[in-house]
């Protein structure tokens, strides 16, 4: 780099934690490679403070707000997040991102002012694509980040973009629009199509953000090219941009508490070398309660231990109290006395460490994408559950082309039939998975694979990058940021 002339580059995450924490992970990546690079976050004052509390002491990351009223899009006070808030109220939230763009726009003049330039580089999330307008006006090189995969995101965006109107009957499989190839099944269709008063919302938003992504100068995605060599190309038909592979970045959360982690690790020690099943449907969703019931059921007939991160079934507030009427009869207290299942009820969950352990042997997963890279980058197959979003084709992909998932169910409205689970098939599909089947067997040994490939893409061996670290550098290339 010119000695007077210091790089900035400015990253700028959706409302939510999901995305939140990519977003840290890869400016923590940015500042590895490229130690004067100047690195600024940008979010909602909360959220800002959250992300403070996430990052060492010492960092030199810099932070700035944005005004934010909650209240003025309906949403509840003090949410400035997705974290607590019923899903019909999401598209208030997204809604309400695009209000912060002249406060955006604002922000970038107030850093000109204070480095004498404007930033180099600003990286969007894609469901904030809009700052391209703002990237434009200003003369500012501009990237979309996606922290999903980039399968799961071609899918999601070639039906955004299209405003896919529903089949009429329920039987049919779909054509994906720019890939049809590709079939879906009615049941893996965005949930947001099925909520009438707010399908157009939701239609509308997608569709202008990805609107937006084809301005943009290139995409930035959290995955592996040797691992999505096919979702890259389709992204790269989709937009025509060049797509730079960089992930996995995985932030590792700051613990809430140690001791969620020790008892965690404690009761995976008393446990055989994978033997246990890890069950957690993300920080934000749950299933309904009688696939609740049902799950806890096959899981005790199976045998097989288990720890379960478990939070009220959809439905009710992500933040309740936990009813013990949401479970079979003295569960908790049989499993305890078993030994087989250790129950994390609300508590943040070590999810890492359970993944990192030898006694973990199985993921009963949402198929949210950074719980796919954690669990892959451990060898640890996944029994997949999508709940909503690319998470449908997350699994798709995992099954279908990776060879290390099977999907039990999907989705959790009552009225999908892909959503009835039933307690033999519980019992089944962890059985297969986990006890040493033809099956089971092949899918830990691919998963092993893909443990290795994600490994190797983040290391430098005799100055020989890996593909994410080669893919990062062409980034820095193409942006005149080295």
């Amino acid at each position: 780099m010119g000695g007077h002339e210091q790089h900035h580059v400015v990253l700028f995450p959706v409302m939510a934690q999901g995305h939140i924490n990519p977003f840290i992970a890869l400016a923590d990546l940015l500042h590895r490679r490229r130690p004067d690079l100047k690195i600024t976050i940008v979010n909602t004052p909360l959220n800002i403070q959250s992300i403070k509390s996430s990052l060492p002491p010492n960092s030199t990351i810099r932070l700035r707000s944005l005004p934010f009223s909650p209240s003025d899009h309906g949403l509840p006070p003090g949410t400035e997040s997705t974290a607590g808030l019923p899903f019909s109220l999401f598209i208030n939230l997204l809604e309400a991102s695009e209000s912060l763009h002249p406060h955006f726009e604002q922000l970038l003049h107030d850093i000109a002012m204070e480095d004498g330039r404007l930033p180099s580089c600003i990286i969007a999330d894609n469901f904030l694509a809009w700052t391209v307008e703002t990237a434009r006006k200003l003369g500012i090189s501009h990237s979309v980040f996606i922290t999903g995969g980039a399968f799961g995101h071609a899918l999601l965006l070639s039906i955004g973009l299209h405003f896919l109107r529903l089949p009429t009957t329920q039987t049919n499989h779909v054509s994906v629009p720019d890939f049809p190839e590709i079939q879906i099944d009615w049941s893996q269709l965005p949930r947001h199509l099925f909520v009438p008063d707010n399908a157009d919302k939701w239609t509308g938003f997608f569709h202008r953000q990805n609107s937006y992504c084809f301005q943009s100068n290139s995409m930035l995605v959290n995955t592996v090219k040797e691992f999505e060599t096919t979702g890259l190309s389709m992204l790269h038909k989709l937009f025509r941009l060049p797509v730079f592979p960089v992930g996995p970045v995985l932030c590792k959360p700051l613990s809430s508490s140690l001791d969620d982690v020790s008892r965690c690790v404690e009761w995976l020690d008393s446990h055989r070398p994978g033997t246990v099943l890890y069950v957690s449907f993300g920080s934000q969703n749950s299933i309904n309660a009688s696939q609740m019931m049902e799950l806890a059921v096959g899981l005790e007939e199976s045998g097989k231990p288990f720890i379960w991160v478990i939070r009220p079934p959809f439905g009710f507030d992500v933040g309740a109290e936990f009813k013990p009427e949401w479970l079979p009869e003295g569960y908790e207290e049989r499993m305890r006395e078993k030994k087989q299942g250790l129950l994390l009820v609300h508590v943040w969950a070590p999810q890492l460490d359970i993944l990192g352990h030898g006694s973990t042997s199985a993921f009963l997963s949402h198929c949210g994408w950074n719980s796919v890279l954690e669990s892959l980058s451990h060898g640890v197959p996944i029994i997949g559950w999508p709940l909503g979003g690319e998470q449908m084709y997350n699994s798709k992909f995992l099954e279908e082309e990776v060879g290390v998932c099977v999907e039990l169910a999907r989705g959790n409205r009552e009225d999908m039939m892909s959503a009835k689970v039933e307690r033999e098939g519980v019992k089944k599909v962890v059985e297969m998975v986990m006890g040493g089947t033809e099956k089971g067997v092949e899918m830990k040994k691919k998963a092993m694979e893909i443990s290795e490939l994600i490994r190797a893409s983040m290391e430098v061996n005799n100055g020989v990058m890996g593909s994410s670290i080669q893919s990062l550098e062409e980034f820095f290339t193409a942006f005149n940021l080295s």
